[in-house]
Formats: C-alpha cells, sequence, structure tokens
C-alpha cells in the first residue's frame, strides 16, 4: 500500500495531458465500455445530429480523470469520486486533468482531502467533479 499523499489547501498536483483525441481513441473505449452509440462513430449519423463532428463519449473523459485521480493519490486511497459532464469532446482535442484540494477534514480516524476535479478540452472544461482522498496528516 502506498503512502498516502502530503498535501495542503489550495495544492494543485501536476496536471496531465491527453491527445490529441483519436477515433481510435473512441473506438477503442467504446470496445472496452460497450458504449457504440452513432455519435461517436458514424460521421453521416453525427450531420445529422447537430454536432459539427464525431463526439467521444463522457465516461471517456471521466476514466481520464480518474485514472489521473488514482495516479496521483493511490487508487487505495479514493473514497469518493463524482463527475458532471459540461461540454462535448470532439477529433483532436487535446485534454488537460487535473484538480485542487479544496479541503482537509479527519474522519473516522483518517484525513480526508477534498478535491476540486477538472478535465479541460481546446475551448475550456468538458468535465468538472470532486473527490475524496486519504491523505497523509499533517
Amino acid at each position: 500500500m502506498r503512502t498516502p499523499a502530503k498535501v495542503r489547501v489550495g495544492d494543485a498536483p501536476d496536471t496531465r495531458v491527453v491527445g490529441p483525441i483519436s477515433q481510435t481513441d473512441i473506438v477503442r473505449f467504446a470496445g472496452a465500455g460497450g458504449d457504440f452509440n452513432p455519435l461517436h462513430h458514424d460521421p453521416g449519423f453525427v450531420a445529422t445530429s447537430g454536432f459539427p463532428g464525431v463526439i467521444a463519449m463522457g465516461q471517456m473523459q471521466a476514466g481520464i480523470l480518474a485514472g489521473w485521480l488514482s495516479d496521483t493519490f493511490g487508487v487505495e486511497h479514493v473514497r469518493s469520486f463524482g463527475v458532471r459532464f459540461v461540454a462535448p469532446v470532439f477529433l483532436g482535442d487535446t485534454l488537460t486533468v487535473g484538480g485542487t484540494v479544496a479541503t482537509i477534514t479527519e474522519a473516522n480516524g483518517e484525513s480526508l482531502a477534498t478535491l476540486d476535479l477538472v478535465a479541460s478540452g481546446t475551448k475550456g472544461p468538458v468535465v468538472t467533479g470532486s473527490a475524496t482522498v486519504v491523505v497523509a496528516a499533517t
């Protein structure tokens, strides 16, 4: 088991940059998750949808953000994770994912940090969220 991270309120651990998002990324995620909505792979269908191009599924961005969280703090230290989808991700977009420590509290003998999370694309946030992780007592 990894040692919990040492953080303070206001800390923002190093972000992760992912992309540019390709059709292959989307197809691979669709295969893994079973989401074969034509918005994610069929340009002809997308042309009738009102979107300007193929979009990545929101769960893909949420998964990328969850990967950053678990790599940064250790999956064994994650106590909660939630997201809100705020904008689509298109082919060619590059995502920057990360978070900021909002609070640190004590509960059940653990120091818990609440993080404000964000995945941002070319035009701004695409996913926002929050997480609670165990951190080192200060």
